[in-house]
């Protein structure tokens, strides 16, 4: 897909061999790069490798903060959205920059990387290219002065002085009288710990994580670096990896490190400290460098880099079996016991969290190998980091537990093996687009919480517990996800199936989605978010692991989960992650005072069932056990089938005024947990459905719906007509639960709209062969209609209609049916003999101008009308059936056009293409579950879309009916319509569809103008930067409002002139006067103001739900030179030669004022 125009990048290439970058610092080691460990390539060849299919084709059915990572999310995300047209990349060069050495070059069998799967495209292995050169690491100013800090505080550390053996309390006071905080994790030591804490100089410094490894972006605003501070061995003893006893250790370690450096460099850095990657357990020393005063005294802001300093002890410091994953490290009888007591819980993240203090050189060997090996490694981290970030994944807790880290981690394991007969999952031959796309199908196809990955070979594996994935590294004993809770799993793989689909589908370029869009705000995200106080939660688990493993939030997720069921297909927890503080201050406790977010993504099928089904009263056990969680509220009842089951039954949102998934959740939060006010539970995501006529559901349309049936039915067994009938169709957005003012059922509280239907007869050779003939007989037609139904059909209103007066070759009448004045129907007839008569006049070069365009006119209605409208009928309505929130997310888009004034020049097809795309075609996101996600995604794409160089196309088959090749021939159509008409004075957007091809069906006749167009795009980024400023705060009206200020006039309308002006029983008896159906004074009054006016004024309306007609001054109405009979009234200005004419827009508001009589109210000018 085309670049958006709103967002314009520069873009330049960088050589990754650039000679600055081959020399950042990765190191102090003076023996090896890598602290003097030699490494060990891997070898092994691509053939042995267990490859997984990395084809272009494949789909799946849909159903680390790395150690640099921050916390900012700047404009730099979108890296990579702006291709360069004039990038020229050479196929012989891999994706790193380097010439193809000759085992790659085996390995690709001598098949270019643009073919057989490994891109979708030419075009796409420019894009991924292009990207990677604007994101690939560079040495600058900021990296220099990131490595000589590195050098100095490497220096510093190693000088620092030791200190003790302490007792806890000794230890802290020796470090208070620096004004150093000890950041002991919670519990504190007790105070009657034997263990002593001491500070040595460091077993070993160095640098790691993506700085050292070159696989930080450059887009990210702050580098961030990591160095990894070896504390030596003989700090610690035997069992010190017991009750949080290395922990405490390493805090105090910590604070030696910390009041070293503020001691030595207070004056250049600010340090604080922060918790590593959210654990509750691992404090850090964050060092960023102080803006310092120029010459002048002015401010000047600091570079921005940061470094982050992590201790960690070697990797054979305390047994491996002693912190498997089936082992109890944290004692609750006694704080200092050594007995091992297998009885205890499991401490999977107290165990994990230590383990990986002692595999950071590891796991740095691992990466720096896995680089060495596979030549694509760096760049498809790159890859990943862009696609985790996008989705707001990072290795902190708070964001997943999945990030940078993890993610090399499990391709560089994968590349060593994970498959079958310990053979590798991921070739080394592989591209960096294979090599990602790969990973994101491993992480996609397979469930790692019920078919764990192991990546080496052992006997004895550790099984998955609680729900969580296993992802176990065999050689290190460490499961690679033992951060990841299960939401955040079931959101990563859902990720990942989507952009497996994406990456999948042949028809769009998924690049943008994959690559470049953020999808990780929560109201593009998820259906409903509820808001929770973090104090309103408590668990009854007592042993200390649940004091740091989100116990309390394990809790909350098994309650939803179980709680709601089948409603919801998705919850996501996100607790706010713990702020740095200052070293003098104590380490801060779990917040209070925040709130936990919870997403949920629902089902539409069943998200708003009332009655919910238990257990058989026969089954006493679960029976028991459903009544145990859902307390007081289970009832049993009996049911018409006879069974008598446990149930629960929810009052409707008409009588509770909240929706049934609201009830469920605020019953559970009140009955499992300790809130108890419903003030203290948000619940965001119900507001947009409120602006929807009638409910955003397709009830409304019901009774709409059964009258057609009957309309059709009482059509097709009429006796005596001339012709049989070949077809009945639907052609009005009534019929497909598709408009903005739903049909009235039984309570007639406005005037009907007729709904126009198509009615086709079989073919007749009687049929005249003349178009003004064939006209006549079309109302002869009618007449005989109008006739027998009256006859045949009771409870019926009927009149026959006249249109296209003066034009004898267009339709000239149609039939309105009118049932109980309930539902109108306008009937016209289809015959398909007009089409090749129509085309015949415009071929005749001998036929005069005028005829042309009145045959070019009506050939466009025909097609319109009688082949277009009814196609796209029958396919939203298909769409409505498959997709709940369909329905409702059109009507509340066309709310806003409307609310915008759009209405009147964006044509209700067009709507429902831009709403329809974003259940086609939803990717990055899932296919909408709700009205508001379907309604913000839409505004999202149109934010983003370029109509001046991008067509609107979408599928309404919804299957795959659109292939390559139709698709490939409306790109046609809009080629030559750009070419024909390049200033867009006729056609500004193109919307087509897999029923419409010519894509100009809804949009020719410049509706819209550009400069509608233009503002559709405007008010579409105002309000996605509204949903962005606002997030969660977001007052759904404020996207349903904009000054008038923004044209030259408005004119208000009186509303009760657009109404009968009575009493009540005159206003129903005007309402039910057929010859009043259809009649909408307001857009008669704008039809003849556009007739009168339309070449000075471009007026604006959004229908019958506002009360306003706006209007903008054309530009050729600016002064110009005096002349006759110009085509507004004008004023003169100047004398002989040099009269100029200015448009007398006094006068032409006066006249407009007239027209409109008691219709408008008031005329505001606006001044500018």
């Amino acid at each position: 897909m085309a670049p958006p125009a709103s967002k314009k990048r520069k873009t330049e290439h960088v050589s990754s061999g650039d000679d600055a970058s081959e020399a950042s610092f990765a190191s102090f080691s003076d023996e090896d790069t890598y602290g003097g460990v030699g490494l060990e390539h891997g070898t092994s060849g691509v053939d042995s490798a267990e490859e997984i299919d990395v084809d272009g084709d494949d789909e799946v059915e849909a159903g680390q903060n790395d150690d640099e990572e921050d916390t900012e999310d700047g404009d730099d995300a979108q890296a990579g959205a702006e291709m360069s047209k004039g990038a020229k990349l050479k196929s012989t060069r891999q994706d790193n920059g380097k010439p193809p050495t000759k085992s790659s070059r085996n390995a690709q069998s001598g098949t270019s990387a643009y073919v057989h799967g490994t891109f979708k495209s030419n075009v796409f292995k420019l894009q991924v290219d292009e990207l990677l050169a604007q994101i690939r690491p560079k040495h600058g100013k900021r990296e220099a002065a990131a490595e000589a800090a590195l050098h100095s505080l490497k220096k510093t550390i190693e000088h620092i002085p030791a200190r003790g053996p302490f007792l806890s309390a000794d230890a802290e006071r020796d470090l208070i009288k620096q004004k150093i905080a000890v950041p002991f994790p919670d519990p504190r030591p007790p105070k009657d710990a034997k263990y002593k804490f001491a500070y040595a100089k460091p077993a070993n410094i160095n640098v790691v994580g993506s700085f050292a490894l070159k696989t930080s972006t450059r887009s990210r605003e702050i580098l961030e670096v990591d160095m990894m501070v070896t504390m030596p061995g003989s700090l610690f003893e035997e069992k010190d990896y017991l009750n949080l006893r290395y922990f405490y250790k390493r805090a105090f370690y910590l604070s030696c490190v910390a009041a070293g450096l503020k001691s030595a460099h207070k004056s250049e850095y600010s340090l604080r400290y922060t918790l590593f990657h959210d654990n509750p357990l691992k404090p850090i020393l964050v060092l960023a460098p102080i803006g310092q005063k120029s010459d002048a005294l002015e401010s000047v802001p600091a570079p921005k880099w940061r470094i982050n300093i992590i201790p960690c002890i070697a990797e054979t410091q305390f047994p491996v079996d002693k912190l498997q994953p089936d082992r109890n490290c944290v004692r609750n009888s006694s704080g200092t016991s050594d007995h091992v007591d297998h009885v205890q819980v499991p401490t999977l993240f107290y165990n994990s969290s230590l383990r990986s203090d002692m595999l950071m050189t590891s796991y740095l060997k691992l990466l720096h190998a896995a680089s060495k090996s596979c030549e694509a490694f760096v760049d498809a981290c790159m890859l990943g980091s862009t696609w985790l970030r996008q989705r707001g994944f990072e290795s902190s807790i708070h964001a997943g537990g999945f990030g940078n880290f993890e993610w090399a981690a499990l391709m560089a394991l994968c590349l060593t093996g994970g498959g079958s007969n310990g053979r590798q999952l991921l070739s080394q031959g592989y591209s960096s687009y294979q090599l990602f796309k790969a990973t994101v199908q491993l992480l996609a196809v397979r469930d790692f919480v019920k078919q764990p990955l192991l990546v080496g070979d052992t006997p004895d594996a550790p099984k998955s517990a609680d729900g969580l994935p296993l992802v176990w590294d065999v050689e290190r004993a460490h499961n690679l996800f033992f951060k990841v809770p299960q939401w955040s799993y079931r959101l990563l793989k859902q990720e990942s199936k989507s952009t497996l689909n994406a990456l999948g589908d042949q028809l769009h370029d998924g690049f943008d989605a994959t690559f470049i869009l953020r999808v990780h705000d929560p109201l593009y995200r998820y259906d409903h978010v509820l808001e929770l106080p973090q104090k309103s939660l408590s668990t009854g688990e007592s042993n200390l692991e649940s004091t740091f493993a989100q116990a309390r939030l394990r809790e909350l997720y098994r309650v939803l989960k179980q709680g709601l069921g089948d409603r919801v297909n998705q919850i996501r927890i996100n607790q706010p992650a713990l702020p740095a503080w200052q070293l003098g201050s104590s380490t801060p406790k779990e917040s209070v005072q925040g709130n936990i977010t919870v997403g949920l993504l629902v089902n539409p099928e069943n998200v708003r069932r009332t009655v919910d089904h238990g257990p058989s009263a026969e089954n006493k056990a679960e029976a028991a056990e459903f009544r145990k969680f859902w307390g007081e509220k289970a009832e049993l009842r009996r049911f018409k089938d006879g069974s008598i089951l446990e149930s629960l039954v929810w009052a409707s949102p008409q009588e509770s005024g909240h929706t049934v998934l609201e009830q469920i959740v605020r019953y559970l939060l009140s009955h499992r947990f300790a809130l108890v006010s419903s003030d203290e539970l948000r619940f965001h995501g119900d507001g947009f459905p409120k602006f929807v006529r009638g409910g955003s559901e397709r009830t409304p349309f019901e009774h709409m719906m059964a009258s057609y049936k009957k309309f059709e039915t009482d059509i097709r067994t009429l006796e005596d007509l001339p012709l049989s009938i070949r077809s009945i169709m639907p052609a009005d957005a009534q019929l497909r639960y598709a408009s903005m003012r739903p049909p009235f059922g039984g309570k007639l509280l406005y005037r009907a709209t007729p709904a126009d239907v198509v009615l086709q007869f079989e073919g007749s050779a009687r049929w005249p062969d003349d178009l003004g003939a064939i006209q006549r007989t079309k109302i002869a037609f009618l007449l005989k209609l109008n006739e027998l139904l009256m006859e045949s059909v009771s409870s019926i209103t009927t009149r026959i209609g006249l249109e296209n007066e003066g034009q004898d070759v267009l339709n000239q009448g149609f039939l309105d049916v009118t049932y109980d004045s309930e539902a109108t129907f306008r009937l016209r007839i289809y015959h398909e003999r007009e089409q090749t008569l129509h085309e015949r006049v415009l071929k005749d070069k001998s036929v005069d101008p005028k005829s042309r365009e009145v045959s070019a006119l009506g050939l466009a209605k025909y097609k319109r009308d009688y082949i277009k409208s009814p196609a796209h009928t029958q396919a939203i309505s298909r769409l409505c059936t498959r997709h709940a929130p369909l329905s409702g997310s059109i009507r509340l888009t066309k709310r806003w056009f409307a609310s915008h004034l759009l209405t009147h020049h964006i044509a209700d097809e067009v709507i429902e293409l831009l709403v329809a795309r974003t259940f086609t075609h939803p990717f990055p996101w899932q296919t909408p579950s709700s009205v508001q996600t379907g309604f913000l995604r839409t505004l999202f794409w149109i934010s983003r879309w370029d109509w001046r160089a991008e067509p609107l196309v979408v599928d309404l088959s919804g299957g795959g009916e659109l292939k390559q090749a139709g698709m490939q021939s409306i790109r046609t159509n809009f080629e030559a319509w750009r070419k024909l008409d390049p200033a867009m004075n006729r056609v500004a957007l193109f919307a087509a569809s897999n029923v419409d091809a010519d894509g100009v069906t809804w949009t020719d006749e410049n509706k819209p103008a550009k400069v509608v167009a233009g503002r559709m795009t405007a008010l579409a980024k105002a309000a996605c930067a509204e949903v962005a400023e606002k997030q969660l705060s977001l007052e759904p009206a404020s996207l349903f409002t904009s000054p008038l200020e923004d044209f030259d006039f408005a004119l208000h309308l009186s509303t009760d002139k657009k109404k009968t002006n009575g009493f009540k029983n005159l206003e129903l008896k005007a309402l039910q006067d057929t010859d009043m159906i259809g009649y909408e004074p307001v857009q008669s009054l704008l039809a003849e103001l556009e007739d009168v006016y339309g070449s000075a004024v471009l007026f604006f309306n959004g229908g019958s739900e506002q009360d306003v007609i706006a209007g903008l001054w054309s530009p050729v109405t600016a002064r110009r030179a005096w002349k006759v009979n110009l085509a507004y009234s004008t004023i003169p200005r100047g004398e002989d030669q040099d009269t100029q004419a200015d448009l007398n827009k006094s006068a032409m508001l006066s006249e407009i004022a007239r027209l409109g009589g008691d219709l408008i109210e008031k005329v505001e000018i606006f001044q500018k």
